[in-house]
This record gives structure tokens, C-alpha cells and sequence, in this order.
């Protein structure tokens, strides 16, 4: 008998199961019966099998191997161990010949730093360690950084340390950097990086500005790095100055009394949704949301809010997500309990009866949320990590479909059963 084929299938649309009534509750419109809706049921448990009579008559096509594409496990990880990163040492602009130009500090704010980094990604420029681009600077990692911080002259890795303050990895922001110098071998594995921000929630993977063979680059890398990870330090740039382009958002407004109600909710797209947000994240609401708070009013800011209010042991219509005055007046003024660690709300109702599982709408083109990273950190786990060459992160993209695809394949499962798209027996299989 030939291999089972599970088609997963979604219930009608008037499902009462607790996942869907959930999400029918929270979605904020309907989605195609693909992506998350819940048409008909579309498919049942086919079991195929060849009869004696069919096999004497007809020729059976063989399977069709499991879908493994060659891939690199990491694209974008270097080909050696640690980055071939060899650097020259202080030197003025443009090198020995050069003129000096004088030892003061400069001040720059993040935005400089960040779009000065961007201007050697755009020109390509190529590594080296002894030659000097038009603007000065040594092309390589410490000059990079140079540039980007507008030294007064080319530094090394030996010397940057003493232009900035150390700082622990929950501060880093944008302009910071991650730096190893190797004072036993300076030329082995010494390196460094401009933190260019978190790419999801987790903390796990930034977006690094470098300079690195064979040329600039800027991709998502795993914290600290790929290689020497433990020896990395962060460090803010001493010169640092804030404003509209500094460290502070350019959102941010000043926390004064409660704006009012009309400024929350379903909708809603201004500063206050996006204060109310830095001000949860604060308070311990940091793992409600897979990006930074926004203007726009999202499901994230609602249970954010939703998670301080219950802190408070409020409850019912107290606690329903949306900002009051009191809960306005406790976050401005830094009083009352804050979110604890680890209290992230109720977990999501299981849906269709598998454990966990949010529903087809989690896992959709456009999808960003934390359900997506928990998926892609399974696959990981159970061996089909060759399909990201960064992440997993929160965002749906072709590198999740095609492990979902593989795992789904490896089940004996073809079509339909096997589109790349987590059903719930994917869910309840991977996370068995």
C-alpha cells in the first residue's frame, strides 16, 4: 500500500473551535480561506492505493524525491571560521602621508553614523587593509568604523575602545558597535561591527554595517557574531549627540497628561500610540511586540496594555487594553506594578484542537508575528535550518515556506499536503 497522504484541511467558516473563535475576534478583517479563512473543508485523509487489476494496465510513476535543494547552511557566513579581516594600523587620513587633522572629538548623532555606513554599502567599497577611499579613510573594519564615527584619522581595533564607553547589550541602539581585538594576534579574528538594529523581538539577530571581504556589507548576523561571539563589546561612541537624528526616536513626545480615549484603539495612527508603546516596553511589555512600538494602533499595544492593567489586579472592563487616564498617570510617573518576565498574557486558544497551533492566518505572505519565529526556530531545531540564511525571524518569508515544504515532504505528504504552509498537523508533528 502506497504511503498516506494527509491533505490538512480548515473547518467552515462558523467554526466554533476556540482558536478560531479567537482569532475571529482579533483578526482585523477576513482572510482568503489559503491564507486563514475557513471556507468548507476542503480535503479529507486520502488513502491511495494501486489494485492489482490498475498496476497489470498502467505503468506507476515513482515519487517524487523529497524536495532538498542544495543550499549553503549559512549564505551568509563566512567561508572561514572567523573573518579574514587583517587591518592596518593609527594612521592620519589618507593614510601615512596624510595630513593630521587634529585630535578633537567630534559630535554626530545616530542618523549620521547610520547614513554615513550606508554611503560605503552603496559605493561597494572593497576591502583592504593598506589602501584609503576618496573620503579618507582605510578600507578595512576600523576604518570603516572610523569613517562612520568621523574620527579625526584612521584607527585600529586596538585603539577604538578609547573613543567610546562600553555598554551592555540591551542598551545597544543604532551607531553602537560590537568590537574583538585579539591582543595575543591582533591580525587573528580581531574585528568590528556598527550595530545597525534589532531585526525582531528576540534579540538574537541584528542588522550589521561592515567591512569585510570583498566589500562592504550590510546583513542580518547573529548576536555578537558568527565567529568569536562571546569576545564582542559593545560600545557607544563617546561624541554621541542627541536630537531629531539622535538617540532619542524621532516620534517620541513628552509624557503629559492623558491625551484622551479618541487617541487609542482600532485605527489609530499618531505620537501617543507610539509613546504609550516605549513607555509598556519599559515596563516589562517588551515581548508583546515583534517590532519596535509604532503610530499605528496594533494588536500588540492592546495586549501590552491589556498585560499592565491586569499587573495592577485590575480586571473586567478595567483591564480591557485601552489606555485610560489611570493607566496613562501610572506609566508617565513610573508608578505601579510592571509587567512581570515571563507573564506574557493567556497563551493563544488552541486552534482545531492541536496545542499551541494559532491558525492558517498566522502563516500567510505579509504575516510578522512571534508564532512565525516560533515556527522557524522548530525547523531549525529539527534539522531544516539550511533554508535560512538569516532568522528565523517574525516576518513570513519564501525561507519558511520552503522548510515547511521540506518537513511536510519528509512526511510522505505531495500537493496540496504538502504546500509549505503549516496546517494543524504539521503543528501538532513538529512540535510533538
Amino acid at each position: 500500500m502506497a504511503t498516506p497522504v494527509f491533505e490538512e484541511f480548515d473547518p467552515v467558516s462558523d467554526c466554533d473551535c476556540p482558536g478560531c473563535i479567537h482569532w475571529r475576534r482579533v483578526s482585523p478583517r477576513a482572510l482568503p480561506g489559503r491564507f486563514g479563512g475557513h471556507p468548507a473543508a476542503r480535503g479529507a485523509l486520502v488513502v491511495a492505493a494501486a489494485t492489482s487489476a490498475l498496476a497489470a494496465s498502467h505503468a506507476v510513476p515513482a515519487l517524487a524525491a523529497p524536495f532538498a535543494p542544495a543550499a549553503p547552511h549559512r549564505p551568509g557566513l563566512p567561508a572561514a571560521p572567523e573573518p579574514d579581516t587583517p587591518q592596518g594600523s593609527e594612521a592620519p587620513l589618507h593614510g601615512p602621508g596624510g595630513k593630521p587633522t587634529g585630535s578633537a572629538q567630534r559630535t554626530v548623532t545616530r542618523t549620521e553614523i547610520i547614513n554615513r555606513a550606508k554611503t560605503w554599502v552603496a559605493a561597494q567599497v572593497p576591502y583592504s587593509m593598506t589602501s584609503y577611499w576618496s573620503d579618507g579613510y582605510r578600507q578595512d573594519c576600523s576604518g570603516f568604523v572610523s569613517m562612520a564615527w568621523q574620527l579625526p584619522g584612521n584607527e585600529w581595533t586596538g585603539s577604538l575602545a578609547k573613543f567610546g564607553v562600553k555598554i551592555k547589550k540591551e542598551d545597544l541602539q543604532p551607531g553602537d558597535i560590537l568590537l574583538f581585538h585579539n591582543p595575543t594576534d591582533p591580525q587573528k579574528g580581531s574585528h568590528v561591527v556598527i550595530f545597525g538594529g534589532w531585526t525582531d523581538y528576540t534579540h538574537t539577530y541584528y542588522t550589521a554595517y561592515e567591512q569585510t571581504a570583498p566589500r562592504t556589507r550590510r546583513q542580518a548576523t547573529p548576536y555578537a557574531y558568527w565567529s568569536h561571539s562571546d569576545k564582542y563589546v559593545p560600545y557607544r561612541y563617546k561624541g554621541l549627540t542627541a536630537g531629531a537624528a539622535g538617540a532619542a526616536p524621532a516620534t517620541a513626545v513628552k509624557s503629559g497628561p492623558f491625551p484622551g480615549a479618541a487617541y487609542f484603539g482600532p485605527g489609530a495612527n499618531n505620537k501617543y500610540v507610539t509613546r504609550l508603546g516605549e513607555m509598556l516596553v519599559a515596563r516589562g511589555g517588551r515581548a508583546y511586540y515583534t517590532q519596535g512600538p509604532t503610530p499605528r494602533w496594533s494588536d500588540a499595544d492592546r495586549r501590552a496594555t491589556q498585560a499592565f492593567q491586569r499587573a495592577q489586579g485590575w480586571s473586567g472592563a478595567d483591564a480591557d487594553g485601552l489606555p485610560g487616564p489611570r493607566t496613562w498617570e501610572l506609566l508617565v510617573t513610573g508608578k505601579g506594578k510592571s509587567i512581570r518576565a515571563g507573564k506574557a498574557g493567556p497563551p493563544a486558544p488552541a486552534s482545531h484542537g492541536v496545542t499551541g497551533y494559532p491558525g492558517r492566518g498566522m502563516f500567510r505572505p505579509g504575516a510578522n508575528n512571534a508564532y512565525i519565529t516560533q515556527l522557524g526556530q522548530r525547523l531549525v531545531k529539527k534539522g531544516y535550518g539550511r533554508f535560512y540564511s538569516t532568522g528565523p525571524g517574525p516576518r513570513w518569508g519564501e525561507a519558511d515556506r520552503r522548510a515547511v515544504e521540506a518537513f511536510q515532504r519528509a512526511q510522505g505528504w505531495r500537493g496540496g499536503a504538502a504546500d509549505g504552509y503549516p496546517g494543524p498537523e504539521t503543528w501538532r508533528r513538529l512540535f510533538a
